[in-house]
């Protein structure tokens, strides 16, 4: 990705961020990208979780950084919308080599990324965020860092306290430089009210069976919706239905139901 094709698709990825709500349907290769850019996607982001399966390992920062720079270079090839990549803990122990290592994922074609807290102390992604945004700017590229906290989806905190644990993050974070604070795990409407307004940056939900509809999660000041995992799950468990099946049974009739035609995939990468 040249230099100007890189620093437009940065600036059209911050306006995304500030038109409503952002709808991104997490890919795990270059394929799944290419699709979902077919769909009319206005950005392509990655789940950890789909491109550590793709590869053999299991999710949660076991994934060898070359592994992700690669599917990350192949995906940055394929679509023309801002890519953001999840970056889980940053591939390194020390604040300085995940610097290293997130600027290493922009130098193959992301113009953001996630990065999350997990179980460790704020002080830990504070020290992160600095590193990344300092490697980033090293490079002439402003990435959208998406700060991801941990407080819901892990029980980091009493029920009644997680709002205002989350907000106690998310403003340590945008002090370290995040550009946008994720929060998985949040669904009820009231929280989402309270961390949109109170955050002071763009509020990132994912997909739950419990989460409000879109239209809703915009009217409570949400500005991004991941399906996380989601689509990359569904795929896996309709791929183990039809391998069973044909399996069990040779019947070739099942693997053609609702397949998309050869031509038509085939016809996404023409060109590209």
């Amino acid at each position: 990705m040249t230099a100007s094709r890189q620093a437009a698709a940065l600036q059209q990825f911050r306006q995304l961020h500030r038109d409503g709500l952002l709808l991104l349907a997490n890919a795990w290769d270059a394929g799944s990208a290419r699709v979902i850019e077919s769909l009319g996607a206005k950005a392509v982001a990655t789940t950890s979780a789909g491109v550590a399966w793709a590869h053999g390992y299991p999710d949660g920062d076991v994934l060898p950084l070359a592994r992700l720079v690669e599917t990350v270079a192949a995906i940055a090839r394929v679509i023309r919308v801002p890519l953001t990549v999840d970056a889980e803990g940053g591939y390194a122990e020390d604040p300085a080599g995940v610097g290293e290592a997130v600027a290493a994922l922009a130098d193959a074609g992301a113009v953001g990324i996630n990065i999350e807290d997990g179980a460790a102390s704020p002080d830990v992604l504070c020290a992160k965020i600095e590193r990344v945004k300092q490697a980033a700017a090293r490079r002439g590229v402003d990435l959208f860092v998406n700060a991801r906290t941990d407080v819901y989806l892990r029980g980091l905190a009493p029920e009644d306290g997680r709002v205002a644990e989350t907000l106690a993050r998310a403003a340590r974070y945008r002090a370290a430089g995040a550009d946008g604070i994720f929060v998985p795990g949040l669904t009820d409407p009231a929280g989402i009210r309270a961390v949109a307004a109170e955050a002071g940056l763009p509020l990132n939900v994912m997909a739950r069976p419990t989460l409000p509809a879109a239209a809703e999660l915009a009217a409570l000041g949400v500005r991004r919706l991941s399906a996380g995992s989601g689509i990359s799950q569904a795929l896996w468990g309709q791929a183990a239905v039809l391998a069973r099946g044909f399996l069990e049974t040779g019947h070739s009739t099942p693997l053609a139901e609702g397949a998309m035609p050869y031509p038509e995939i085939n016809g996404l990468f023409t060109g590209r």
